[in-house]
């Protein structure tokens, strides 16, 4: 028996790897004479950068960066092809998972960590930029990032200002002069995501994702205003409306900057990844495959990594078993996509705590069960 394992880092607790190895520990322990073939994966959110350098056999470039708040950390990238392709992944530079929920202060943050490991990618001779755009913590527009990059804003009076989501609505000139130094025709910019929201409005940045980025629902509001500021005083220099692209809204806005203004090429970040590895042939070659997330819901048909997979499968009809930290609203929607069983670990009730420290273990019993009950039937048919 073969079997393919490729599953979504559960974001906040288990990088992609982790889970593949559990996964893998369970279905030893039922018998260690399977043949398991695993592939790290991201999507564009957490772990991306590791998924690339496994995919491609690159490594991992450490640089100095701001995160969301403007303290100094030390972070990495990935670079591949022979050093002229970097992915860099948002979520390891400003991510949401960086900071406690009661520590998250998103009128403050900014993006401007990333221009600057944009920047070092572009020194260091890299051609082509990848960027992995889930789980941002900021809600900037970009503006961060473009500072970075060598835009200047400023407020009516001429006064600077600093790139956070606070000063969106303040700003009314705009400097993109030392902007063209970055911005160059043997430079290829690649946004990695799969979210398909614009900028502004209901469905836009802030509505959809601002709530868990740390904003009350009585400042949504106002956050997107000083969002439709931003993009106003842009298309007035540039004349390109940055809430015109689908997928703006990923990451805070970094999304419609980068499209918009940086010219970047939208790729779902999944079709991406499995352009870099052999994962087609081995699904094509297995008898099942094992594929999960954090929490599987409705959101998942949405472009999520379980659908990816999925999605490869069925071309040679291929059964796929989605299990996940969690099973939410809506997942047994997913049942009429074609997946053949959709479960969680969770085994008893529990503290989230709780959840996360026993992730591992109840991956492998959960496993370990299912392959029992696979087997089982198997032998009896």
């Amino acid at each position: 028996m073969n079997v393919v394992v490729a599953c979504d880092s559960f974001k906040g607790c288990m990088k992609s790897d982790e889970v593949n190895r559990h996964v893998c520990n369970g279905i030893a322990r039922w018998d260690d004479s399977i043949a398991v073939k695993s592939y790290v994966i991201g999507d564009g959110g957490e772990g991306t950068a590791a998924a690339f350098v496994d995919a491609a056999k690159g490594e991992l470039v450490e640089v100095t960066a701001s995160d969301a708040y403007g303290k100094k950390i030390t972070t990495h990238y990935g670079v591949i092809d022979d050093g002229n392709t970097a992915i860099i992944e948002v979520a390891n530079i400003i991510g949401l998972q960086m900071h406690p929920r009661e520590r998250r202060a998103p009128y403050f943050g900014s993006s401007f960590g990333v221009g600057t490991v944009i920047l070092h990618a572009i020194q260091r001779g890299c051609k082509k930029i990848i960027v992995g755009l889930g789980g941002s913590a900021t809600n900037d527009g970009g503006m961060g990032m473009l500072q970075a990059l060598g835009c200047r804003f400023y407020d009516a009076k001429h006064q600077y200002l600093s790139p956070q989501a606070v000063n969106l609505e303040k700003v009314r000139f705009i400097d993109f002069n030392r902007l063209q130094e970055v911005v160059k025709p043997d430079i290829e910019l690649i946004a990695a995501c799969d979210v398909k929201n614009h900028l502004l409005g209901p469905e836009g940045a802030t509505f959809v994702f601002g709530k868990q980025k740390g904003f009350y629902p009585n400042q949504l509001r106002q956050i997107d205003a000083g969002m439709e500021n931003f993009r106003d005083q842009i298309q007035r220099y540039l004349d390109i409306d940055i809430d015109a692209y689908e997928g703006g809204g990923a990451a805070g806005g970094i999304a419609a900057v980068l499209i918009g203004i940086l010219h970047a090429k939208m790729v779902p970040g999944i079709d991406l990844l499995f352009s870099y590895c052999d994962i087609e042939q081995a699904i094509q070659e297995c008898d099942f495959v094992i594929t999960g997330e954090g929490q599987t819901d409705l959101q998942t048909k949405f472009g999520k990594v379980p659908l990816g997979i999925l999605n490869i499968a069925k071309r040679y009809h291929k059964p796929v078993l989605c299990v996940s930290g969690g099973l939410g609203l809506g997942y047994e929607e997913l049942y009429d996509l074609g997946f053949a069983g959709i479960f969680s670990i969770a085994d008893r009730a529990m503290s989230f705590q709780q959840a996360l420290d026993q992730a591992g273990e109840k991956m492998e019993s959960a496993i370990y069960s299912l392959m029992r009950t696979i087997m089982i039937f198997k032998e009896s048919l």
